[in-house]
């Protein structure tokens, strides 16, 4: 099959990939295997050398991944360069860290020595989206490459060009060949991928339904899978808020990549009492952005990654409107640009609240009290993270139980960093990427028992 990758902003071709055969599939799967029995055999500080090479090629083409990423997906190219030098440090997180994250843990029992030790599994198959089409490869590439497996990418398929980038990054940093493989591959390919014996876990970033189709083979082929899904994530404001700095942070939380984030604030629970404040500071300061091609410096704001993807967010903004929604602002689409759109009184029965609204929409929701609100927040089926703004910092911390999400943020929004665990509970997802956590997804913990 032949695949185009189409620039969103001005629908020319940016590159145009065949499909690899099954014969030529095999082939890499088997490459794959053959490279982990030598991988996991290296050292973890020559490991560490070549991911810290790793880094060092990602900032030295910064400016050419980060064009691939504007071209393919939309991305405002300040943004793409800010997730190429995070993908860099993630790398060099886990080059200064698997020594400590792997070391043997020594457990006291009858024995006369008792111990875990920490081996690698083999090949670990990726199915990333499009949206952080390098962040969200490296995240799962650097703690599972470092661990001693190998990886292998099947990227979202307008983002093809990303994909073929980061097997580039690798070899010139000098891994061995077969550690690091991207497949251009077709749907249909994906359980003889998964069900390959060398292949020994799956990881997926993307739609509840692909989770769900991806972690179904993963289980009929009794194999591991992680699933970082959806979100509609609560961004709960109380009366004693720092209104001001509440909506920078607000803003940011909802229309960084142009809304196109799992973890972006969606739905907006203001108490009662600092609602219509907020919703108009917010209002003026999303008129402030300028939208425009993602190319050009200064542009905050571009195209959706696809045209249908602004049809589908045109669809909700159009049905909640009709469930008694109230548009404050925005609200049209052409092709594959949708203004940014802010909807008032926006109750649970609505698309906007109920659907992961992934572009930048902003769901404006009033809660009675700090009560209602966290009842308004879960009252979700999705849960990768919440954020809380407020002065009071001790309420906020005793009340984190609250929340069934996989991240609570207190005057913040949620982000990923390499140091902390990341991930989600509902339909979000399960399992975690990042810190120790995310390299213990992939690891055998073996037990070691001396009589």
């Amino acid at each position: 099959m032949t695949n185009k990758s189409i620039n969103p902003y001005n629908g020319e071709v940016v590159g145009v990939y065949e499909s690899l055969t099954d014969e030529q599939i095999h082939s890499k799967l088997n490459r794959s295997g053959e490279a982990f029995r030598s991988w996991r055999k290296i050292p973890i500080e020559k490991r560490a050398e070549l991911m810290k090479a790793a880094a060092s090629t990602l900032r030295e083409g910064a400016d050419r991944y980060a064009e691939m990423i504007t071209m393919e997906m939309g991305k405002p190219l300040d943004e793409a360069k800010s997730e190429i030098e995070k993908c860099a440090w993630v790398c060099e997180y886990y080059a200064e860290n698997t020594a400590d994250f792997l070391a043997e843990e020594i457990i006291d029992t009858d024995a006369q020595k008792s111990l875990v030790r920490h081996d690698p599994i083999g090949a670990v198959f990726a199915v990333m989206p499009w949206n952080f089409p390098f962040w969200q490869v490296f995240r799962f590439a650097a703690p599972t490459l470092m661990a001693g497996n190998v990886g292998l990418l099947k990227h979202a398929s307008n983002v093809y060009g990303c994909g073929e980038l980061i097997e580039e990054v690798f070899q010139k940093a000098g891994f061995p060949e077969g550690v690091f493989q991207n497949l251009i591959a077709d749907h249909d390919a994906t359980e003889e991928i998964i069900k390959h014996s060398a292949v020994k876990a799956v990881t997926l970033t993307g739609s509840e339904r692909a989770g769900t189709a991806v972690a179904s083979l993963a289980g009929k082929h009794l194999k591991k899978s992680l699933l970082e899904l959806g979100g509609s994530n609560a961004f709960i404001v109380w009366e004693d808020a720092d209104i001001d700095a509440t909506v920078e942070t607000a803003v940011k939380a909802r229309m960084l990549n142009t809304g196109q984030s799992c973890i972006a604030a969606k739905r907006f629970i203001l108490v009662e009492g600092i609602y219509e404040e907020f919703v108009e500071k917010f209002i003026e300061r999303v008129k402030e952005m300028s939208m425009g091609d993602p190319m050009e410096e200064g542009n905050q704001l571009g195209p959706l990654a696809r045209k249908d993807l602004a049809e589908q967010l045109q669809e909700q903004v159009k049905n909640s409107v009709e469930a008694g929604a109230e548009l404050l602002f925005g609200g049209k689409q052409n092709e594959a640009f949708h203004e940014p759109t802010v909807l008032g009184n926006v109750t649970p029965d609505m698309p906007a609240f109920q659907e992961e609204t992934f572009g930048p929409l902003a769901a404006m929701i009033r809660a009675r009290d700090i009560d209602h609100a966290f009842e308004l927040s879960e009252a979700s089926r999705y849960g990768l993270g919440v954020s809380v703004c407020t002065k009071d910092v001790e309420k906020a911390l005793s009340m984190a139980h609250r929340v069934s999400d996989g991240a609570y943020f207190i005057n913040e929004l949620v982000k990923s960093d390499p140091r902390l665990p990341f991930g989600g509970t509902k339909i979000s997802g399960y399992g975690r990427e990042l810190c120790r956590d995310g390299m213990m997804e992939f690891i055998n913990r073996k037990t070691v028992y001396l009589k």
